[in-house]
């Protein structure tokens, strides 16, 4: 390491916002925090056998790389790192999953999720005084935590609050929570808690739960299900997620994600190669963080884990590289009770009077002035799980049975996942916990062999129970009856938890070819191997939305070398090239039928009669490059365009249907001569003029993170890199945008590997940066580079870890 490395590494310890006296004072030794530069990073680390020690190493941008002898010096480097970087996140999710956020921000703001704190709370003080968390805690592995994910847990909870007390909440950094009140220590039950949060976004709807009373009658939209549900219900604002959850998608289409393996019969090489590309919000607990976890001979994953967990959910090891997507699958199962007359809060099975069980949850709620008070909610819940408001008349409620109600398993599958080195440890892994709670897996091996699986928890509904217990609801299709146990969830004998399908029967497809998913159903996994005879509650629909069509389509355009890539056949290279593309599939199939639209009526009639020039227009379509760079010009017009049309009364406006023998190609085309068409492309003129935005306006005009120009577009588009911002999206921080609408959602952590001979290749970028800190310079400094189209070239070996510029390594000692 040069000299000035050296200094540049000690410099940024020193300045790491350290206070000694504030150590001192809590009882800890003012020198067990020191910089270590010069002593072999490969020795071990466990001088002191009776506490927890571990070395963190900081590579370009800020990625740490967490060494450490145990799971519990592991934990403790990996959340002390993540406090530097993300204190204030992590303390909001904390205040969030304690039901406390009504208490701090008042009753009636609205958080990251769309819902107004009061419901939040509602739902999270019932989970916690249901004791759900102690109870999964209290269980043997491995429905219970191994000893070694409680370890890393118990280590993460250290480090976090090891930094906070060295720095002291008045010395933070990050105005959004420097010397507030609701950030102090956190506890592992807090942590638990965030786990089990996440597990059940996209079965649990939060709002809904927390705002049921019995028989109001509401049967507004009620909570979402089928794929559309569990696809927005995983992320959160939200994702993965009804309330939070699936309901959410509507509001968030670009939630979801991109994820593909490419095995040796379509790569140049013959090695295998992983494009991951989750799609979730940019703000709030659902970012990703990246970073690189070793204990030496037992566990070398790199990747990127969400905020607040001490696992990686999507990353690699020396021998298999793998990713998430969202499961388009049901998580939950939703059921119609019949009420007793008179009783809304009784309902009947088998002939025979249930009640409902009726917990108060009280909320702590802060007044304008400052003031605290409570205000006492009862939650609801039958046989089947938590009731929710919508439909809840004298005669019918309706209530859902989360899959992943007791799910904390997903910690440890992901730190087995972690330790594999190919897809038979995988499997395994997936196999003994089960824990995968709302996501595909989509992976390869260094032999150059694919694999994609829906392993997440999908309750145990049958084609023939569907059809026999299925009842009217005025809220969503699927509902079923219960008023019987003839239409309980049946299990499967190697289902570790009762009521959902076991490993046996998940959807799996092994391929040298390729597997791929950008959140269709599992069908077409592969577009010569469809995957038919699938249960319905896997969403085993056949018809493609645009953007996987697309995926589909540039894994065709690239084995063939028809996409201007190069030769056939896929490359580390040809796969980044491939992914920020920004290609657009509503472009590429209808731009020339809009063109010819526009040319043929030059003027056309809005909506309310009104006259719009569009020449203008005409021209601007096209000269468009039909790619969403950020000075694409032409982008922005046919979002607009899109937008209205989607929003038509009928679909007739199109010329070709869906074809089952051209599935990823159709439905597609546009009538010049209908309507709605023609009204559409007026309405978009105009309302780009309303805005204040010419008709070429580029892209990256009208989405910036901290004034930075995004390219990418929403996946409602058919645009593979799916993104959607707001002009002035990132101006106040990461973790407390001033408007929720103005959240970013689309790619977040985008990862390129190659598997290796000589080990793996890695490409990465994390979109909006390792700190959701404003005044970090790891705020924009990758936002910075994703907008040049640069990635960022992972260290993963010890050699190469060593030789980064600008170096820095803190040793902790507990």
């Amino acid at each position: 390491m040069t000299g000035a490395a050296l200094a540049l590494g000690l410099a940024s310890v020193l300045l790491a916002g350290l206070v000694p006296g504030s150590a001192q004072a809590a009882g800890a030794d003012p020198g067990d925090l020191t910089t270590d530069l010069t002593t072999d990073l490969t020795t071990d680390l466990s001088a002191d056998r009776g506490g927890w020690t571990a070395k963190v190493r900081r590579t370009e941008f800020g990625v740490p790389h967490v060494l450490a002898h145990d799971y519990g010096g592991l934990g403790y480097g990996y959340g002390y790192a993540f406090a530097q970087d993300n204190v204030c996140a992590l303390a909001d999710q904390v205040v969030s999953v304690r039901g406390e956020r009504s208490r701090w921000f008042g009753p009636d703001a609205v958080n990251l999720d769309g819902l107004p704190n009061l419901a939040s709370d509602t739902y999270q003080q019932a989970v916690v005084r249901s004791g759900t968390v102690r109870r999964v805690l209290a269980a043997p592995a491995p429905l219970g935590p191994t000893g070694e994910a409680r370890t890393l847990v118990e280590g993460y909870v250290a480090g976090y609050n090891r930094y906070l007390r060295d720095t002291g909440v008045d010395g933070l950094s990050d105005p959004s929570c420097r010397g507030k009140g609701w950030v102090g220590p956190i506890t592992a039950e807090d942590v638990w808690g965030i786990a089990l949060d996440v597990d059940t976004l996209a079965g649990s709807p939060r709002g809904s739960v927390g705002t049921a009373v019995p028989g109001a009658g509401t049967q507004s939209a009620g909570p979402a299900t089928g794929s559309a549900a569990s696809a927005a219900g995983s992320a959160r604002s939200a994702a993965a997620f009804a309330g939070p959850g699936p309901a959410r998608a509507a509001d968030h289409p670009d939630l979801g994600s991109n994820a593909w393996a490419i095995g040796r019969d379509a790569t140049r090489s013959g090695n295998g190669l992983l494009l991951a590309n989750p799609h979730l919000p940019w703000a709030g607990s659902l970012r990703f963080y990246q970073a690189q976890l070793t204990i030496p001979g037992v566990l070398d994953v790199a990747g990127a884990g969400l905020h607040g967990l001490p696992v990686l959910q999507i990353g690699h090891t020396r021998g298999l590289a793998w990713s998430h997507t969202t499961s388009y699958a049901d998580h939950f199962t939703a059921y119609r009770l019949d009420l007793v007359p008179g009783d809304p809060t009784a309902y009947v099975v088998d002939g025979k009077v249930e009640r409902m069980e009726q917990r108060t949850a009280p909320v702590t709620v802060r007044a304008a002035d400052g003031t605290l008070s409570t205000v006492d909610r009862t939650v609801y819940r039958s046989r089947h799980g938590f009731v929710v408001a919508e439909g809840w008349t004298a005669e019918h409620a309706y209530t859902l049975r989360d899959a992943n109600a007791d799910n904390l398993r997903s910690i440890d599958e992901w730190m087995a996942v972690g330790r594999a080195q190919n897809l038979d440890q995988l499997r395994q892994a997936q196999r003994t916990f089960q824990g995968a709670p709302w996501v595909y897996t989509t992976a390869v091996d260094s032999t150059g062999t694919t694999w994609f699986t829906d392993s997440s928890a999908v309750p145990r509904v049958t084609d023939e129970q569907r059809a026999r217990c299925a009842v009217p609801s005025p809220l969503i299709d699927g509902v079923l009856d219960g008023s019987t146990t003839a239409c309980d969830l049946g299990s499967d004998p190697d289902a570790l938890v009762p009521g959902v399908f076991g490993p046996a029967n998940h959807p799996a497809l092994t391929r040298t070819d390729y597997v791929a998913n950008a959140n269709n159903g599992p069908y077409l996994t592969n577009a010569d191997a469809p995957m038919a005879g699938l249960p319905a509650v896997y969403n085993s629909g056949r018809e493609l939305a645009q953007r996987p069509q697309l995926s589909l389509r540039m894994i065709a355009d690239r084995r063939a070398g028809t996409d201007g890539l190069g030769a056939p056949g896929f490359t580390l290279a040809s796969l980044q090239a491939a992914m920020l593309g920004n290609r657009v599939q509503s472009a590429e199939l209808d731009r020339d039928d809009a063109v010819a639209l526009c040319r043929a009526h030059p003027v056309l009639t809005a909506g309310d009669g009104a006259r719009v020039d569009v020449r203008a227009a005409c021209g601007v379509l096209a000269a468009w490059d039909t790619r969403a760079d950020a000075d694409s010009r032409g982008t922005v017009l046919w979002q607009a365009f899109r937008e209205r049309l989607s929003v038509a009364p009928t679909t007739d406006w199109q010329t070709v249907p869906y074809d089952p023998a051209r599935p990823l190609t159709t439905p597609r085309g546009i009538d010049p001569g209908h309507p709605d068409a023609q009204r559409a492309l007026a309405e978009a003129v105009r309302d780009l003029a309303a805005r204040g935005l010419p008709v070429d306006a580029p892209i990256g005009r009208v989405q910036r993170w901290a004034g930075i120009p995004l390219h990418g577009c929403p996946g409602q588009l058919g645009c593979f890199n799916a993104l959607s911002a707001a002009p002035d999206s990132g101006a106040g921080g990461g973790t407390y945008p001033s408007d929720v609408r103005s959240v970013p959602h689309g790619a977040t952590f985008l990862m390129a590997t190659e598997l290796t001979d000589r080990g793996p290749r890695t490409r990465t970028l994390l979109t909006y940066g390792e700190s959701a800190d404003p005044t970090s310079p790891h705020y924009t400094d990758q936002t910075r580079r994703y907008a040049r189209k640069q990635w960022v070239t992972e260290r993963f070996t010890e050699a190469e870890i060593r030789s980064a510029p600008g170096l820095t390594v803190t040793t902790l000692r507990r």
